[in-house]
């Protein structure tokens, strides 16, 4: 069997137009291994922009221990 999510990570897409974040993804780390962009619709502007993965760690991606 696989190992359960280890390679994708949870990722942030942070809109070039407005700066605000909007869209949350996953991401497979291995095989993509620089910033994703894509071009996605701002509500905001309200027009298709380019939205930017963030570097910011969103606090998601780490497993906690669970008590026992």
């Amino acid at each position: 069997m696989a190992k359960k999510g280890e390679k994708r990570k949870i990722v942030g897409l942070i809109c070039e137009a407005c700066k605000q974040r909007h869209y949350y993804t996953t991401k497979n780390t291995v095989n993509t291994p620089d910033k994703v962009e894509l071009k996605k619709y701002c509500p905001v502007k309200r027009v298709a922009a380019l939205q930017t993965e963030t570097k910011k760690n969103l606090g998601r991606n780490e497993v906690k221990p669970r008590k026992h």
